[in-house]
């Protein structure tokens, strides 16, 4: 193609034009290939990347240059002083122009995972997100592995938080920092998976831009993260990875992996309902069975030498991991669209704050179970790190206060991180009759549980732990706050 004299915009390349990975099924012989050589195995239990073809209309796969793309961004792969000569910088550069390096400059450098951004000048995309892959050493692969998971998370993150509608993908890893190609592949796609099914929305299209040379790794295995039809699907199962990382596709290091290695059949026997019962047979009618949290006859077993504590805790992990795989295959659309759990900002020490809106859980109508998966769904990578919690209790009625039971068998199931890791529980406009009454009672009585609750009638207690700025409240909260307790001034708080 020739050079325009404005510049390359010419030979710029329209990814509406380009087919969607789903639109790709019918002109690849590979899945019925790959269907046939399966079919004899019907496995029972979800994969844990379920068909949705809404998220494969959103990727595309193109062997050619990533330079051309119009993309709202296009990714650069670097090292950490921004000035790597690799075939995918070098065509971003002599497209871009000489500005571009000015630019890069002034950035002062880039550390591995992290993820920067400049304009694209002459390039027909917007932006240009520059990353540095790690160096591999087989010994340090932990580190490697989480330092390319974060190279793919900041960019989808960073192109999330602009609003961007496509972003376009090289392949981070360069050959001469000797990552193997195909484990770098799978953490590529899980990531941007998990990604796009937690918070891409606002995200329209994700290109994999490949050369000749990785065309062939990302075909085999862009099936496993994107099956195409319920038969992909099923035939892929086999073939995944046992370790995919946590809900957001980041890897578990390795002290908390203990329990996926513990046995060679991986993670498949976390998502096997029938081991299930075995285990359960074993102990017969021991506390998970009954879901019943009755700590003293655990103690009680463990005393008699029945089950060590130990083995109690792995037991208790393979459970949790069988709920965790439910909850990333299950369509829980519904549930999320209540709004009664969301992700908001973070408390003045820096922690995650996740807020429960008590008068949107519409106890009678909705699938406990399915609720309980939501949470887990949600609350999983949350509770890697301290997090806090804020409970509006605001204008509940009898209808929306989940049963003893169900949260008795929700503290049974979440994993220990989830108790650990909580550093408050913000009880916000509690009337006397929740403080009294035995279903709030014998919620927080729980051991540990008693010394993290706190009280707040007004907003304001609350805007002393968390900015007000960093909360999402519904509307009707505030409302209900200036009616009870006056309008709140910013002027009040900052002479607190």
């Amino acid at each position: 193609m020739g050079m325009d004299p404005l510049g390359a915009r010419s030979q710029f390349v329209d990814i509406q034009t380009l087919p969607t990975w789903q639109q790709q099924l019918d002109n690849d012989g590979e899945e019925k290939r790959l269907v046939r050589s399966h079919s004899m195995l019907s496995q029972s239990f979800p994969s844990p990347f379920p068909y949705r073809p809404d998220i494969n209309r959103k990727i595309i796969l193109f062997v050619g240059d990533i330079a051309l793309l119009n993309c709202t961004a296009v990714v650069n792969t670097s090292n950490e002083s921004l000035n790597d000569k690799n075939p995918t910088s070098d065509s971003i550069h002599q497209l871009a122009g000489p500005e571009l390096r000015d630019e890069l400059l002034k950035l002062k450098g880039c550390r591995t995972g992290e993820a920067k951004l400049t304009k694209g000048f002459n390039l027909a995309a917007r932006f240009i997100i520059h990353t540095v892959g790690p160096k591999y050493k087989a010994k340090y692969r932990t580190a490697a592995e989480s330092s390319l998971y974060s190279c793919y998370r900041n960019i989808m993150q960073l192109a999330a938080e602009q609003s961007m509608a496509s972003v376009g993908f090289c392949v981070v890893t360069t050959i001469k920092r000797g990552y193997p190609p195909e484990d770098a592949t799978h953490i590529a796609l899980r990531t941007v998976r998990r990604f796009l099914e937690n918070h891409g929305n606002s995200i329209e299209t994700v290109v994999f831009a490949v050369s000749d040379t990785e065309e062939s790794v990302f075909k085999k295995l862009l099936p496993l993260y994107y099956p195409r039809s319920e038969g992909e699907e099923k035939a892929c199962l086999p073939l995944i990875p046992a370790d995919i990382g946590n809900s957001e596709g980041e890897p578990v290091v390795p002290e908390r992996r203990i329990r996926i290695t513990e046995k060679p059949g991986s993670i498949e026997d976390e998502c096997e309902e029938d081991s299930l019962e075995l285990d359960l047979g074993q102990v017969g009618t021991h506390a998970f069975a009954r879901m019943e949290g009755d700590v003293d006859k655990q103690r009680k077993q463990i005393l008699q030498g029945q089950m060590s504590e130990a083995a109690m805790q792995k037991q208790h992990q393979r459970n949790y991991g069988r709920w965790l795989c439910r909850a990333r295959a299950e369509d829980l659309s519904d549930i999320a669209a209540l709004k009664a759990l969301y992700q908001t900002g973070v408390d003045i020490c820096g922690r995650t704050v996740m807020v429960v809106v008590g008068r949107n859980i519409p106890v009678t109508l909705i699938d406990l179970e399915k609720a309980l998966l939501y949470f887990i769904h949600v609350m999983d990578h949350i509770t890697v790190k301290e997090y806090v919690m804020v409970y509006f209790h605001t204008l509940t009625g009898e209808h929306n206060h989940l049963d003893t039971d169900f949260l008795k068998k929700l503290y049974d199931i979440v994993d220990v991180k989830y108790k650990k890791n909580l550093m408050a529980f913000y009880f916000v406009h509690p009337t006397f009759r929740s403080k009294v009454s035995t279903w709030f009672f014998t919620t927080f009585s729980v051991s540990g549980m008693k010394e993290k609750v706190r009280y707040l009638d007004n907003l304001q207690q609350l805007f002393t732990c968390i900015k007000p700025e960093q909360l999402d409240i519904p509307p009707f909260v505030l409302e209900y706050d200036a009616r009870v307790n006056g309008a709140y001034h910013h002027s009040e708080a900052s002479g607190l």
